[in-house]
This record gives structure tokens, sequence and C-alpha cells, in this order.
């Protein structure tokens, strides 16, 4: 079945970038644009995010995270370590994370490298889910190959039962990741495709600003 989309187009005009009052540091760009994102009644999940990571077959892969926290270092999620994205990973630590909040008409894109955090930080964000997620962290054997028959449900019915009244230990191969950005790009969409676009590089240590073409 074919589809025809060539008559599918809006044209943004919500917002704009002011290009003579940036900042010098991206990341008061990125808790501006945020912030606006949370408060808004139209975004259900603004820490939803794209990971993209290069694997072993040489393919990219992309697949929504949730951001569950930015400090000054970068970007935190967590995660199975043995799913397809933490085997990735462990072998290029390259990746993308990007937001798309498509009622503002903004897009944020971020490229960084991505390492473990501290297995004291994975217990205490562990330790924070609901106990229903936490046994799911054990259930999951992520993005391995199962049984069409497998019982997810009575799996955990038994670990519930188990582990009622104890502490859920966490999976030693499960964690977070920190992105350290060395790249960070805002898009504001912005009428007739003239989209306002700026970019910060990591050069020396210093973050270096450019205006790109739409």
């Amino acid at each position: 079945m074919k589809q025809d989309l060539t008559d599918k187009r809006k044209d943004y005009s919500q917002n704009f970038i002011n290009f003579s009052e940036l900042s010098d540091n991206p990341m008061d760009l990125f808790h501006d644009w945020y912030n606006q994102a949370t408060h808004s009644d139209l975004i259900a999940e603004p820490y939803a995010v794209s990971l993209s990571t290069l694997g072993s077959d040489g393919f990219p892969r992309t697949r929504i995270v949730l951001l569950r926290e930015v400090n000054p270092e970068g970007f935190i999620f967590y995660t199975n370590y043995e799913s397809q994205k933490g085997k990735a990973i462990s072998e290029n630590q390259k990746v993308c994370i990007s937001f798309f909040w498509d009622k503002l008409e903004q897009q944020i894109i971020i490229k960084g490298i991505a390492e473990k955090v501290s297995q004291e930080k994975s217990d205490d964000y562990f330790h924070k889910r609901p106990v229903e997620s936490q046994i799911g962290a054990i259930v999951s054997a992520q993005s391995s190959e199962i049984g069409f028959d497998f019982d997810l449900d009575e799996k955990v019915r038994q670990l519930q039962r188990e582990f009622e009244g104890k502490e859920v230990p966490r999976p030693e191969n499960w964690g977070g990741y920190l992105v350290r950005p060395v790249e960070i790009e805002f898009w504001q969409g912005r009428p007739s495709r003239l989209h306002d676009r700026v970019r910060y590089k990591l050069e020396n240590g210093k973050w270096v600003q450019s205006r790109l073409s739409p």
C-alpha cells in the first residue's frame, strides 16, 4: 500500500532564538527550554528522549529512554547493562540523545560520551522506584529472546511472594549511565522552514557557539 505524505506539513511560528542573548553555557539554555516544556500541559513526558547508539553490526539504533537527572556533568538515564543499548555502549561510548517537543516546535540534539554512574547512585535510584518496577527489572532480561508462551506475569507474582516484606536487591546488570555532552544543538521551528539553529561544541574545555543554516 502506498501512502502519499507530500501534502503533510506544518508551518512553525511559535518562538525564536535570540542569538544576541545566548549564554556561554548551553546548559543554561537547556534548562530554560526544559522548564518551559515541563510546565506545558501539552507535553506528557518532556523527559522522554531518543537515544541513538552504534551496534556491533555497524547499524545505528534509536529508542526512547526516560531522562532521570540533569546535572552540571550531563544527563542520566537507567537501563539494563546487558540490553542492546548497554552492549552497544560497552563497545562504543559515543551516543546521541535528542528531545523533540512538537507542541513547542523545538528540538535539542546532544552528542556525548556515556559512562556508568556509581553503584551507590544506581542503588539509590533503584530503591526510589515502585516495588513493581524493581521486580520488573529482575524479571526482564532486556532485549534477549524469550518464548512466546513465557509467562512474565507469573514470574512477577513469584518474586512478589519471595520479596514480600523485604528489600528488593538491585540486579548487578541494571544501573545508570551519565551522558557527558560534547556538542548540543538547539533547534527552534520558524516560518517557511527558516528554522533557528544554534550549536555549542566543547573545544579545549570551553563551549564554542555557532549558528547553523536552516
